[in-house]
């Protein structure tokens, strides 16, 4: 973690990764996070190259517009240093990274942003998504397939629709200008946050939280409470009066703060027995971000696997549904039948009565019924007699019952 005057940054390598594939940068105007993919191979290359290509653009621009167009064209040679970079190491081939990044020039932010990692704007206690994430599951929620919930553990949500890197050689980046007043606390950071811990929780930290330093390191152990599968990254800024501002030397986190190597870290140990009973649901590495051409063939392929999918999920629910309504309806059957083999006698309307089933009711449904009223009248029984039958004597079987009704008429008082 470090601090810069009204921001702070911070990265964690998780409770699961082997190496930090994030970086990020928090300077006198410029703020970044960038989130690398392409696994132990340049991930963390990727997002390391970007970064310290992106912290040259860190000085003061005359309009947010000119600040947005530098943002972008770096962000484009960056790219072509990525590509440049696998060139000349093959193993690197395929690597690549998201980018969230913003320039503030007065009251106003000039934004560039790319792949999933988000910034995020607190304003007067609201908390609103400003970026727009470039991934499959994104587009089936605009598409009204899916709801945010599902896309949430969808299995396609690591497949990224654009990112910097040697996949595309001219990625389209959104860019921005936005108003920004004193009061504003704005978030960037990777989706080892936003992926992990809900935005309500996010948002209520930074309300309760006014130090920088304090509130980056609240969100980090969020992620760590969560199971931390992935990296995590925050930069935090406060906008102050610019009269009032104050700014440390520019800082870097992640693996833009290390020397750069091309070399595959050492595995990681697996965790700890402990660690998993804490974290039973989180704590296992996600699939890795991963980079697929958005291209309409590609989606429609997805779509129909998506389909197929849902299909199948419907098919097992309705085959579970009906296992299940089978199995209660033959137990409620047997169950009755049981019970229809039971005998008891009673009285009714005070004659001595056997009953077929047992003395119990499920809601308004009696289960027994009157199976043969004798001619005995309880009235003519002796007193402990009398007693037994109004509270019902139980019977093995009809025979049994029978044989009661017969000792009850000999027990008359002539």
């Amino acid at each position: 973690m470090a601090n810069s005057g009204n921001s702070a940054a911070a990265s964690h390598v998780g409770k699961i990764r082997s190496n930090n594939q994030d970086s990020a940068y928090a300077g006198t105007h410029l703020f970044v996070v960038a989130d690398g993919m392409g696994g132990h191979a340049g991930g963390d290359v990727a997002s390391a190259i970007t970064i310290k290509h992106l912290a040259e653009a860190d000085h003061p621009y005359s309009t947010p517009e000119d600040a947005a167009q530098v943002l972008h064209d770096t962000l484009l040679a960056a790219n072509q240093m990525l590509s440049n970079t696998v060139i000349e190491h093959n193993e690197l081939t395929g690597m690549g990274t998201t980018v969230s990044g913003m320039v503030r020039v007065g009251d106003k932010l000039a934004i560039a942003h790319i792949g999933d990692s988000r910034i995020y704007l607190l304003r007067d206690g609201t908390m609103s998504q400003i970026t727009h994430d470039h991934t499959f599951v994104q587009r089936l929620v605009e598409s009204g397939r899916i709801t945010p919930e599902e896309a949430a553990v969808h299995p396609r949500r690591s497949v990224l629709m654009r990112v910097l890197g040697d996949v595309d050689a001219s990625p389209e980046i959104d860019t921005e200008v936005l108003d920004t007043k004193p009061g504003d606390r704005w978030l960037l950071c990777s989706d080892g946050l936003s992926g992990f811990v809900n935005d309500d929780k996010i948002a209520a930290m930074l309300r309760r939280v006014t130090d920088v330093t304090l509130a980056t390191d609240r969100l980090i152990q969020a992620s760590l409470d969560q199971g931390a599968p992935d990296n995590v990254t925050v930069v935090l800024v406060d906008i102050v009066d610019e009269e009032a501002s104050s700014h440390e030397p520019p800082i870097m986190v992640g693996s833009a703060a290390s020397p750069l190597s091309f070399e595959p870290p050492a595995p990681k140990k697996p965790p700890r027995l402990p660690s998993l009973l804490l974290h039973p649901l989180k704590a296992t590495t996600p699939d890795d971000a991963h980079f697929e051409p958005e291209s309409d063939e590609y989606y429609q392929a997805i779509i129909r696997e998506d389909r197929r999918r849902v299909r199948r999920r419907r098919i097992s629910w309705i085959a579970f549904i009906t296992i299940a309504v089978t199995a209660i309806t033959a137990g409620l059957i047997g169950g009755y039948q049981y019970t229809q083999q039971q005998y008891y006698v009673g009285a009714d309307n005070g004659q001595v009565t056997i009953y077929q089933g047992v003395q119990q009711t499920i809601g308004p449904i009696s289960l027994s019924q009157v199976y043969q009223i004798s001619d005995v009248r309880v009235v003519d029984l002796p007193l402990y007699r009398r007693a037994s039958v109004e509270n019902t004597i139980n019977a093995r079987d009809l025979e049994d019952a029978l044989r009661i009704v017969r000792m009850l008429t000999d027990a008359r008082i002539r």
